[in-house]
């Protein structure tokens, strides 16, 4: 992967998004979601681990890992057919970019391996928008959970399965810590905030796809 001009700084969040090669799509059937699921949780950790495989044989939280060796926290995620968003923070010096190379590469082998393509299956580097503020953190969630209504993937955001948003509301999942909660009352409170801006959400996604296409 290129290296960045700019670099990532530690205990910072970043806004990270990438797409397809050529506006691919990039999870074809269910099962492809949920192996960019199990690869992001597992690239988190560095250092010596069990091996991928017993993670794609068994339930997507066992076996757990060393939350000492994180290289991000992921505080919220949405994969679209033909591109994902994650909110990060970065926890290790080079955290963001070598949790990026790992996922990229073994979902990209394991695409290709499946069906029968070769090369690149993302766009070059992904993308980052560092997050200045509290406000922009909160509002940064809310706009990656309204991918899926706002593109008209979902009907309803809690029933789409390949993003953070039902973990927000239920509190299980892949996600270990939610610091965006931290803002809010209650899990309704922040379920509230969402759909109050579902129509607005709409209206800009116009927008998302000029910063997916740039």
């Amino acid at each position: 992967m290129p290296g960045r001009n700019t670099p990532l700084v530690n205990q910072e969040f970043y806004h990270i998004f990438n797409r397809g090669v050529n506006k691919q799509e990039i999870f074809l059937q269910p099962r492809d979601y949920k192996r960019f699921q199990q690869t992001f949780y597992y690239y988190q950790f560095s250092g010596p681990k069990p091996k991928f495989s017993l993670f794609t044989k068994s339930k997507l939280f066992t076996p757990k890992l060393d939350p000492s060796k994180k290289l991000v926290e992921v505080t919220c995620y949405c994969l679209m057919p033909n591109h994902f968003h994650f909110l990060v923070k970065q926890l290790q010096e080079n955290g963001i970019s070598t949790f990026l190379s790992q996922l990229s590469n073994s979902f990209t082998k394991y695409f290709n391996t499946k069906y029968k393509r070769t090369g690149p299956l993302l766009q070059g580097s992904f993308k980052s928008v560092r997050v200045e503020t509290d406000e922009q953190l909160i509002h940064l969630s809310r706009y990656i959970h309204l991918n899926p209504i706002v593109s008209l993937v979902a009907k309803k955001l809690e029933f789409y399965p390949w993003s953070s948003y039902p973990e927000y509301l239920q509190g299980k999942g892949i996600l270990s810590s939610i610091s965006v909660l931290d803002f809010f009352p209650s899990s309704q409170n922040y379920e509230d905030f969402v759909k109050d801006q579902v129509e607005y959400g709409k209206s800009l996604d116009t927008m998302k796809h000029k910063l997916i296409d740039n």
